[in-house]
């Protein structure tokens, strides 16, 4: 049995509330350069070229590479033998990022309650998701989600008849519908089974899985692959304004699901795909 003071929890959370949004994960910095090389539209060029500049400005002077800080999603892959000394873990969390959001000069956007609307003025409580695996270590991921790519999100609940064309129509869907307000070029988080809920997981996890990293599944892979291109061929563009570069990557995760179902979320994030990751 392993233990791990909550204290050092709370201590790495803040730091990577603060690091994800100030700096660009190494992966998307990367897919980004190569984007604007690629680039054939003059506008869209140009567009990819202020994106860098916001970039440089921002990690020279520490301000926020978005204005829209986000809501903090953590992803906790915790050992089994791993015992949590010196508090609550959740309070530790919530707690990090708390410190982040206000010691980080970063912007509050959580309220409390969806409809009385009171800013919680910590961008506390967090949205935090538990997975015990084998081991002693704890595997943290903050992944800073803003609301303009969120609230582009869907759950498709197709019929298994649909198949895969009906699953390609259904992110292609989302990526359209979505068009310049997700800030593209976008990142598409795609979870394929499960239930209602588990497919949303899974389409939210895939946004934390490095962008130049495929499905280790081969027919996963490929349909990662087609749909880049296909995303890419609609012409939507850097900034929505025309161009080659809508997409930067499509993330897919897969998960068993039941005879009568074939659930599809689409969770797509903004070309600042914040995700920090550490292991305690």
């Amino acid at each position: 049995m392993r233990m791990v003071d909550v204290a050092d929890v709370t201590r790495n959370i803040k730091e990577m509330c603060i690091e994800a949004n100030h700096f660009l994960a190494e992966d998307m910095d990367e897919a980004m350069r190569h984007a604007l090389q690629e680039e054939k539209a003059p506008l869209g060029k140009q567009i990819l070229c202020q994106l860098q500049d916001n970039l440089k400005i921002a990690g020279e002077d520490m301000i926020p590479i978005c204005q829209d800080t986000g809501m903090a999603v953590i992803f906790m892959e915790i050992g089994q033998d791993v015992h949590f000394t010196g508090g609550s873990l959740e309070e530790a969390v919530n707690e990090g990022v708390r410190q982040g959001y206000v010691e980080g000069y970063l912007r509050k956007s959580v309220v409390g309650d969806p409809l009385i609307r009171e800013n919680t003025k910590d961008n506390t409580p967090a949205v935090i998701h538990y997975e015990m695996v084998a081991g002693d270590s704890v595997k943290i991921t903050v992944a800073p989600k803003g609301f303009g790519s969120e609230n582009m999100s869907r759950v498709f609940m197709l019929k298994p008849a649909d198949g895969i064309e009906g699953v390609k129509n259904a992110i292609l869907t989302a990526v359209k519908d979505a068009g310049p307000n997700a800030c593209p070029p976008m990142v598409v988080g795609v979870g394929i089974g499960g239930t209602f809920e588990k497919c949303a997981l899974m389409a939210k996890k895939a946004l934390t899985r490095p962008v130049n990293e495929h499905s280790e599944i081969p027919y996963v892979k490929e349909l990662e692959e087609e749909l880049l291109l296909k995303i890419n061929d609609t012409g939507i563009g850097p900034g929505g304004l025309g161009g080659t570069t809508t997409a930067l990557a499509v993330n897919i995760n897969t998960y068993p699901t039941h005879i009568a179902g074939l659930p599809v979320a689409v969770n797509i994030c903004c070309h600042v795909n914040r995700h920090a990751v550490r292991l305690l």
